[in-house]
């Protein structure tokens, strides 16, 4: 054997068996795959935004796996539809870490459901990443395995009930909100900003998750007299909510969450969701007037699913890819430890979609705390603002 040759085989050798090793013990790691689960929901009330969260994770980590995967291992995502049902989240997770032994979950979808599954995902010492759910209980307390990248409900609904009133000097706030965590955390952050400027809630009905009909709470509005009222609210109930407005002849100003802000809430609502305003993580894909960067990645996934993608897509895309160059930044000896302080010390630049900067540290693993103001302008959203503090 060449002299030579020797030393570079058993240094070779000695990283293939660490990493072995470090496979042998890592749930969800092999030396030929890396299994990533994800709860999401593919059949219920939000499945408009589970569908193409789904399909843009898996067309960035089929790119992945085409290319050779992660340090030689494919990654496999497997993905449990919970309808957006607590309930049927935690039966979900506890399959995925017992019987899939997945590495990580990541983009868990609904407040409700992630409430009610990441405590199983993280006493299992599983990585709970990026979750749909931009509670604080998703990354505070700080903890080694719970990483967020979406700003928090309370600080960006803050940022943008506070901007709105000043900006349109509204009297009479109110409030539409779903009655679970998810509403309740948008509650707290209105709350904070009319505090602050000495205003008064005026107003505030709930209705209940997946509901349709919200005649009697627009009614209850109305009849407050508000010239402003924040939904907190999903697709559908958003569309619902400003067709009975309009119905009824009402035209109060009104103001979704990123929960809402999607092209299905102007496919779905027309004309009646007309001049919507809405939070926006990052703008949507429209095909016209994209950069070209971006209207390749339309065009790669119309080709994949047969659809248009939406803003669900980009952030199934995006957060798969944080996944991607992550594990890759980790290296070959890959485990959960390894990936969570790697992640820490990662940082993500705006992109062609128009991302924030999304950045982690060992004290911190909120990667962005803001979002900007969209309306919705001849059946399409504009972005109005830039980043609101």
């Amino acid at each position: 054997m060449n002299p030579f040759l020797k030393p570079a085989l058993v240094a070779f050798a000695s990283v293939v068996l660490s990493a072995a090793q470090a496979a042998s013990v890592t749930p969800g790691v092999t030396d030929r795959e890396i299994v990533v689960g994800t709860i999401s929901d593919l059949s219920g009330p939000i499945a408009l935004l589970g569908v193409p969260v789904r399909d843009g994770m898996l067309m960035r980590f089929d790119e992945a796996n085409a290319g050779g995967g992660v340090h030689g291992r494919r990654i496999r995502l497997v993905v449990e539809d919970s309808g957006y049902d607590p309930k049927r989240a935690v039966l979900a997770a506890r399959k995925l870490v017992q019987r899939d032994q997945a590495f990580a979950f990541i983009a868990d979808m609904g407040t409700p459901v992630v409430m009610a599954s990441m405590p199983v995902i993280v006493d299992a010492g599983r990585l709970h990443l990026f979750p749909f759910s931009p509670h604080e209980s998703t990354y505070l307390p700080l903890h080694p395995l719970k990483f967020q990248n979406f700003a928090p409900y309370q600080t960006y609904m803050e940022a943008a009930t506070r901007h709105m009133v000043q900006a349109h000097d509204y009297r009479r706030s109110c409030l539409l909100y779903q009655d679970d965590d998810y509403g309740l955390e948008v509650m707290k952050g209105v709350e904070a900003a009319l505090g602050k400027l000495g205003r008064p809630l005026v107003e505030k009905t709930s209705y209940k998750r997946g509901a349709t009909d919200l005649s009697s709470q627009i009614a209850r509005l109305r009849g407050a007299d508000c010239d402003f009222v924040v939904l907190a609210t999903v697709v559908r109930e958003t569309v619902a909510a400003m067709s009975e407005a309009r119905r009824i002849g009402w035209k109060a100003d009104m103001l979704v969450t990123a929960s809402g802000y999607s092209a299905q809430t102007h496919e779905l609502g027309g004309a009646a969701v007309e001049g919507l305003y809405g939070v926006s993580v990052l703008p949507h894909p429209y095909a016209e007037g994209a950069n070209r960067q971006l209207a390749d990645w339309i065009q790669r996934y119309r080709t994949r699913f047969n659809a248009d993608p939406n803003v669900w897509s980009v952030m199934g895309y995006t957060l798969a890819d944080m996944f991607v160059r992550t594990a890759e930044a980790a290296g070959p000896q890959l485990t959960i430890d390894r990936f969570a302080r790697t992640l820490e010390h990662m940082s993500f630049t705006r992109d062609y979609f128009g991302s924030p900067e999304y950045r982690f540290s060992p004290t911190d693993h909120l990667g962005n705390r803001y979002g900007r103001l969209a309306q919705i302008r001849n059946g399409k959203w504009e972005l109005i603002s830039d980043y609101l503090k």
